[in-house]
């Protein structure tokens, strides 16, 4: 890239991030003076900026890079992360979230604290906090550096080495970052995230598009041709035994993990608890996982693209993505591109500052240290963590570059270290009225250990190899700790039974179609899995099998049956379970363990 195209992008970036950053700022002025206003966005956020933020909170450069970097390397198998996550997200929207909005909770851990006791309480908070510096944010970080790296060609470009490189970029997208999750408050996070969600989409489309041309030598069928009947297997994505995610274990381990994500990490479900309505906060919700059904289109195509167009010569296979933008994005989309890419960077960074700087100040300062803050100092105290957090980070993120097979593997290998123990003690809390808090306690010391043993430590420490894929290991440990939990109850019950209690601060009338929509979710998420098995595009013999439309065909009528069924009777049934459970708890009862 000569020098006045670097100019040319660098301008139109700061152009695009500057009336972002505008257009947020006009939106959230006044609005961030309040606790509510601060952290839950005061409360007013519809169906349109939930979706927006939680498309871009969630689908960040850690995706773009990581799942694009797996599909070069092996097939599709790891779209099970996203595809699959909308199980989760209906569960989520249905179930959990009248619950949360209830209660009027701001974070997490005040429910554990609510449901089981303080103790809980700052046990979740450590293993967000660990999970979050640790591992997710400095993730985060590292991938967004690795694609503004290869587009610019940093090292060239400043003189300076590939790995002093790494760590500027990172300094320089952490700061921009941290200015708009500390400053803006969650309302700031949502709309810039809306606005640069419009971008990823657009970008999104256009890369596998132009990628496909350039494959099929200027004709985009004939790229379609080359990717379906070359090497179909990559398009595969039912994973065999050795695959990154065997198809086997969307039954087992990914469904909690999916489920830790979308119905009880913090930096999601904030947004969901800042909705004007339950109905809005539904669409929200539900809404994000249709985003989730063109993961693989986005973040994955493009790194099977790239492998039909340089083989295996690629210094990384983080750089897959990076590389066919650079080889395909005509020069005047570059700025476009880098603001949309640094936007997705900055969303998921900010909304992970953002939620912890909140559960430090909601969970740790005020019931540990200061209990008749003000809401002026709760922000203050906020911003501050906030900042240390940032700085810690920046100097994490640059030690990813030693990850042997892509960053995507590492990550969620090592998140498994905090998101089962959540989902089982949230799950466990809400499921059953008489599990005291020890239990809880012991399930997530418990786990902790024994992540570490099963994963790696018997072979480090004791040379024996535990074979079981981790995904298993979080299926495997689930069940443990809900046993652990519920023998602990059977022997040493609560002394009152928990009863959730009514204090909403918001309309609680559900969506009407949110029944059937969770339906057509459902069918879309197993619809995806046909097109992409060996009886759709990874068929061997063809484009696609003769089972391919059969399947499709009865996979569409059962649809429209369950939606009719859904609409004239489930809705119905749902809105009266809803109604019923609130009516029966409108007075809260004691904590008594």
């Amino acid at each position: 890239m000569d020098t006045s195209n670097i100019w040319f992008t660098l301008l139109s970036c700061i152009f695009f991030m500057a009336l972002v950053a505008y257009i947020s700022y006009r939106q959230t002025k006044g609005n961030t003076n309040s606790s509510a206003g601060y952290f839950l966005a005061g409360r007013g956020l519809s169906g349109g900026f939930i979706a927006g933020s939680l498309l871009l909170t969630n689908l960040s450069a850690e995706q773009l890079v990581g799942l694009n970097g797996q599909a070069y390397r092996t097939n599709l198998s790891n779209m099970a992360w996203e595809v699959t996550a909308g199980l989760a997200i209906v569960l989520m929207g249905l179930y959990l979230l009248p619950k949360y909005m209830n209660l009027s909770i701001t974070t997490l851990p005040e429910f554990l604290s609510k449901r089981f006791d303080e103790g809980v309480r700052r046990y979740t908070v450590i293993l967000f906090m660990v999970g979050y510096v640790l591992i997710t944010i400095p993730s985060m970080l590292y991938s967004g550096a690795l694609a503004v790296l290869k587009l610019f060609n940093v090292p060239e470009l400043l003189d300076i080495s590939y790995t002093q490189s790494v760590w500027t970029v990172i300094w320089a997208i952490g700061i921009i970052g941290a200015i708009y999750a500390i400053f803006g408050g969650l309302k700031a996070v949502a709309v810039s995230d809306t606005i640069n969600g419009i971008g990823l989409l657009i970008i999104g489309a256009l890369v596998p598009i132009l990628g496909l041309i350039t494959l099929g030598d200027g004709e985009f069928l004939n790229g379609v041709k080359t990717m379906t009947t070359e090497n179909p297997e990559k398009l595969n994505a039912i994973g065999g035994p050795d695959d990154s995610v065997p198809f086997g274990t969307i039954f087992t381990g990914l469904i909690f993990a999916n489920m830790f994500y979308w119905a009880s990490n913090q930096y999601v479900i904030q947004r969901t608890l800042g909705a004007n309505s339950l109905k809005e906060g539904q669409k929200g919700v539900i809404f994000s996982g249709f985003y989730k059904l063109l993961v693989p289109i986005f973040m994955m195509i493009p790194g099977v693209i790239a492998f039909h167009q340089y083989g295996g010569n690629l210094r990384s296979v983080d750089l897959a993505y990076p590389t066919l933008v650079t080889n395909v994005l005509p020069p005047y989309l570059s700025g476009f591109f880098l603001a949309v890419l640094l936007g997705a960077v900055l969303s998921s960074y900010n909304s992970l500052l953002n939620s912890a700087a909140t559960m430090f100040a909601l969970d740790v300062y005020k019931p540990a240290f200061n209990k008749d803050a003000s809401e002026e100092k709760l922000i203050k105290v906020s911003k501050q963590f906030g900042s240390i957090i940032a700085l810690v980070t920046f100097f994490i993120s640059p030690l990813l570059m030693n990850a042997p097979n892509g960053l995507w593997d590492l990550i969620r290998k090592f998140t498994g270290f905090f998101n089962i123990p959540i989902i089982a003690v949230v799950l466990v809390g809400v499921l059953s009225r008489k599990v005291p808090a020890i239990a809880a306690k012991t399930a997530i010391i418990f786990h902790v250990f024994a992540y570490y043993l099963m994963v790696w430590g018997f072979d480090q420490l004791f040379g024996i190899a535990v074979n079981v894929h981790f995904i298993h290991i979080y299926g495997i440990l689930f069940a443990t700790e809900v046993i652990i939990m519920l023998t602990i109850a059977y022997f040493k019950p609560r002394t009152k039974a928990f009863q959730f209690y009514k204090s909403p601060k918001i309309n609680m009338t559900p969506w009407k179609y949110s029944v059937a929509t969770s339906v057509i979710l459902i069918a879309s998420i197993c619809a995806t899995y046909v097109v992409f098995s060996p009886i759709g595009v990874a068929y061997s013999k063809g484009i696609v099998s003769p089972y391919f439309w059969p399947a499709l065909s009865v996979l569409l009528i059962a649809t429209i049956a369950l939606v009719m069924l859904s609409i004239k009777k489930w809705q119905k049934k749902y809105a009266e379970v809803l109604d019923y459970e609130e009516s029966n708890n409108e007075e809260p009862i004691e904590n008594v363990q």
